[in-house]
This record gives C-alpha cells, sequence and structure tokens, in this order.
C-alpha cells in the first residue's frame, strides 16, 4: 500500500467517528498509531481531530480538545477519556 493510499485511509477513518466517540490513534491505524498523529498534524482536511486520543484515554491538544470533547458530552475521568463508555466498538 502506498504512503497516499494510507493517509487516505487514515483520513478516512477519522472523518468516520461520530460525535459523542472517541478512537484512539492506534484503533485507526493499528500497525502505525503515529502515522495517524503524523496525518493530524499535517493535513489540510477539516477532520474531527478532538476524536482522536491516547491508548490511555489523556489527550494530545490539552485544553482546547477538552473543551470540543466535553461539548461532546464525551465521558471523562479527570482530564482523560473513559474509553470502556467512549470508545467507539469496532
Amino acid at each position: 500500500m502506498t504512503a497516499e493510499a494510507r493517509e487516505a485511509r487514515i483520513v478516512k477513518r477519522i472523518r468516520a467517528i461520530p460525535k459523542g466517540f472517541v478512537r484512539t490513534y492506534g484503533d485507526i491505524e493499528p500497525l502505525a498509531p503515529r502515522m495517524t498523529g503524523r496525518v493530524l498534524a499535517t493535513t489540510t482536511e477539516r477532520l474531527p481531530w478532538h476524536r482522536v486520543v491516547r491508548a490511555d484515554g489523556s489527550v494530545a491538544k490539552g485544553a482546547r480538545q477538552l473543551q470540543l470533547l466535553r461539548r461532546e458530552g464525551i465521558p471523562l475521568i479527570g482530564d482523560r477519556v473513559d474509553l470502556r463508555k467512549a470508545r467507539l466498538p469496532r
């Protein structure tokens, strides 16, 4: 698979996360979770970036990301997403 095809697949998977749910970087690209982060950091696409969190439920973008997640009603435990409740089922 080409890098462009892989990036397109990552973008498609992020875009498919519905309001009220999250996925982890590894959920989106299991063999290369860091690639998910790179795509999010470099894409010009409008994506629900705030719905992508780390495997432990923590957020990469701090207060702004937490604010957007709270606005969607994502359950949190402190400053981490409660993945048992908010993770999109596979």
